[in-house]
């Protein structure tokens, strides 16, 4: 693996390297925490909002809730595609990623310091080149982060209900080699495919790997976490740098 370290992709970019990132707070001021997060060409919009109740199997429990929904643009991609709703049924993938964003920020909020309140995170897929769900992990946070902050200056809470940071990041075998942050290309020749979702504090939240064209070794999993680590820091620093207007940390 480390021999092969120096070679570059189509675009220039090592195998390790993340594609040009950047994340943009506070994109739509009438949103209670909003994020634009570019990755490449993929472009993802992530908006928190913060509603005063719960779901049923929540009430009188005096625990909040984080939910996400998830959708593409219909000219997100190549072609176009009809708007989801119109069916009015969500297709399985949509409805995957959905709950893989709630679940990635439930883990790192106090649903308990949030108390009878949900905050639904949106994150609309303005384009898309690859990584989607990954960008808007790590978009939605945010987006969290902003809304949070702001319920703490209206609430008086003493400190965030979080517990750290969470980011998002797509790895993959592609003829031989194992790469960070794959585009749609790469994703789509990937003999492995994977999404990791990890704290700041390099705990993971939830690996999810296909192996596309049959079973893989254990190894290749644990040289992709390995590979991922600087990606990780990477992320959590950005998303530092996006959140500072609303800091300090709480973790």
């Amino acid at each position: 693996m480390d021999k092969k370290l120096g070679l570059r992709r189509a675009e220039g970019r090592l195998p390790g390297e993340l594609r040009p990132l950047q994340i943009t707070a506070d994109y739509l001021p009438q949103a209670e925490g909003s994020a634009l997060i570019s990755l490449g060409r993929t472009w993802v919009l992530c908006t928190a909002t913060i509603e005063e109740r719960v779901p049923a199997f929540l009430k009188d429990s005096g625990q909040g809730w984080v939910t996400a929904e998830y959708g593409m643009l219909p000219r997100a991609t190549g072609t176009r595609r009809p708007r989801e709703g119109i069916s009015g049924r969500l297709s399985g993938r949509t409805q995957e990623i959905q709950r893989l964003i709630g679940r990635s920020l439930r883990a790192i909020t106090d649903l308990t310091a949030l108390g009878p309140r949900t905050i639904i995170l949106d994150c609309d897929v303005l384009q898309a080149d690859g990584g989607t769900r990954t960008a808007a992990v790590t978009g939605a946070f945010v987006a969290l982060y902003q809304a949070l902050a702001g319920l703490q200056r209206q609430e008086g809470f003493d400190t965030l209900p979080l517990r750290g940071q969470v980011v998002a990041v797509s790895l993959g075998l592609v003829d031989g080699q194992l790469l960070v942050d794959l585009d749609y290309q790469e994703d789509s020749r990937a003999a492995v495919d994977a999404n990791l979702v990890l704290t700041d504090q390099g705990e993971l939240v939830e690996i999810q790997a296909t192996g596309e064209g049959g079973p893989f070794a254990p190894a290749v999993l644990a040289e992709m976490l390995q590979l991922a680590q600087a990606s990780v820091r990477k992320l959590c620093q950005l998303q530092e740098d996006a959140i500072r207007p609303w800091m300090p940390r709480t973790w």
